[in-house]
């Protein structure tokens, strides 16, 4: 168990989206983000209280979770002297990042030293199957993408929410680090070893009563060169019945593929619905969850009913206005 309440590490990250870690904690766990440690040239801010190592211990944090995602998942030269600090000061660490704290010979050292907690969210700690495409009792949904982090655990937190709301049997389903760290349990997807990613969504998502809905945490794009695998994972381990289609609209290209453009709503319902229909041919696609944050409401509201019309379906920010409509639509 990771110990509460946190302080978000921000370190030096870029911009926002950089620090979508830290990001989905405070949106989703508010109760648990006591404030954040921001180093020079950070850009990235929560609006949580900025705090030195020092005024987070006495404000009762227990571990500084670091909140940056950067590409390629790496553990920054520069990050490692405030780490050993917190450590010093009377927190645990945790990260998700694929360079692991443990591998860090002086984080190690450090909390030998002082007895603290290093915790790599991102380790596998099950021995996953390899899938074997069998049915489930259940049902299942899936947020996919035109290109990562557009929204895809959010909307299926948002669905889970509005579902056990209503007294719907439902279960978000982690499968990134934010997740993980947001409800406490799940599956590191972008860490399991190719050939059993898929058995991995089977084992997180098991038979379960007729009416009961896994919202299954969506990672990656089909249209991404970089981390298209993991989204076929778990189409193809997930079997999902209802798909809900995610886009952040003012992206210029796919996200640090510059030669890349986004794809459209259009071309990512029909590859998606062709893909997961090899598993399970009862597919739909439900409706689309748009990310607004950056319009104003007027030209967001605008939007969403703009690509309403054009492709015929619920078209929602869940966060913003809530997910009912998306609910309503799954079959």
């Amino acid at each position: 168990m990771i110990d509460g309440p946190y302080l978000l590490f921000l370190g030096d990250a870029p911009d926002a989206l950089a620090a979508k870690v830290a990001q989905g904690i405070r949106d989703w766990r508010p109760d648990a983000a006591i404030g954040q440690f921001r180093m020079a040239g950070c850009r990235a801010d929560m609006g949580l209280p900025d705090m030195t190592l020092a005024e987070a211990a006495a404000a009762g944090a227990r571990t500084l979770v670091v909140g940056v995602a950067n590409r390629g998942g790496t553990i920054s030269p520069a990050w490692i002297e405030v780490l050993r600090s917190a450590m010093e000061h009377g927190l645990d660490l945790a990260s998700g990042l694929h360079n692991l704290l443990r591998d860090e010979l002086e984080l190690t050292a450090t909390a030998m030293a002082t007895g603290r907690k290093l915790h790599d969210v991102r380790v596998p700690d099950v021995r996953y199957p390899i899938a074997n495409g069998k049915r489930r009792a259940g049902k299942r949904c899936l947020a996919v993408g035109t290109d990562c982090s557009v929204g895809k655990m959010y909307t299926a937190l948002a669905m889970d929410r509005e579902m056990r709301a209503r007294g719907m049997k439902a279960t978000f389903r982690a499968t990134g680090q934010t997740g993980i760290l947001v409800t406490g349990a799940g599956v590191p997807l972008d860490a399991v070893i190719a050939d059993f990613m898929a058995g991995s969504i089977e084992w997180l998502t098991p038979d379960n009563d007729p009416d009961h809905w896994d919202l299954i945490e969506g990672q990656g794009s089909l249209f991404h060169a970089s981390y298209s695998g993991v989204t076929l994972a778990l189409i193809h381990g997930g079997q999902p019945d209802a798909l809900v289609l995610c886009h952040e609209p003012t992206r210029k290209h796919l996200r640090g593929l510059p030669d890349y453009p986004l794809p459209s709503l259009e071309a990512l319902r029909d590859l998606s619905l062709t893909m997961a229909r090899m598993v399970n041919p009862a597919a739909y696609v439900a409706g689309i969850s748009i990310n607004t944050a950056g319009l104003a409401e007027r030209e967001a509201e605008d939007y969403l009913a703009s690509v309403e019309t054009l492709m015929g379906l619920p078209t929602v920010d869940p966060f913003r206005n809530g997910a009912a409509r998306l609910v309503d639509a799954l079959k």
